[in-house]
């Protein structure tokens, strides 16, 4: 069975990444076509990388990047769900991807954003980074306005042609990470 980790890519305090990611995977826990984990970066205290050697290597000195490693390699494919900061990611989702390299290649990855832009400049740094990692990423994305998903700027409450958003996403991760499968091999 295909597997695919929904990954939170923030750790802010007060952050909205945790209940967007949970919405997905009530969404995807509907399929049969896959499993579906939440990972949460924060659960992995990743430090500011601190490897001595590149990622590109293998040889990881830290206990906390050899569990990183383990969990992100057991999946076939992921969806990244992002805030826009400033124009961009988070700096802790940045972090986490760039302790590992093998780990992403040849799988495929979508997109789940927020923001006042529904995070769209996040995801386009996010596709060049996807792109150096051997990553593919998919067309269809998320993306979730401050001002017409979330009440007040703040309580979650994604509008009713959403859902069919993340379907349409995951069908296109699902897809590719089949079609990736002999690289992976």
């Amino acid at each position: 069975m295909t597997r695919i980790g929904i990954i939170i890519g923030s750790t802010r305090p007060g952050r909205k990444a945790e209940e967007v990611a949970r919405w997905v995977y009530e969404i995807a826990a509907k399929r049969s076509d896959a499993e579906f984990e939440i990972v949460d970066i924060a659960d992995y205290n990743l430090p500011l990388y601190d490897e001595p050697i590149p990622p590109v290597m293998g040889n990881y000195k830290h206990e906390h990047s050899r569990v990183w490693s383990a969990k992100i390699k057991s999946f076939d494919g992921y969806v990244f769900v992002t805030p826009e900061y400033n124009h961009s990611t988070s700096a802790a989702l940045k972090n986490a991807i760039d302790y590992l390299y093998h780990e992403w290649n040849d799988k495929a990855v979508g997109f789940v954003s927020y923001g006042s832009a529904g995070g769209t400049r996040a995801v386009e740094h996010l596709r060049q980074i996807a792109g150096e990692l051997k990553l593919a990423d998919v067309q269809a994305q998320v993306l979730l306005s401050l001002f017409n998903d979330f009440e007040n700027y703040s309580t979650f409450k994604p509008g009713p042609k959403q859902e069919a958003s993340v379907n349409n996403m995951l069908g296109q991760v699902l897809a590719w990470s089949g079609a990736l499968k002999s690289l992976r091999s």
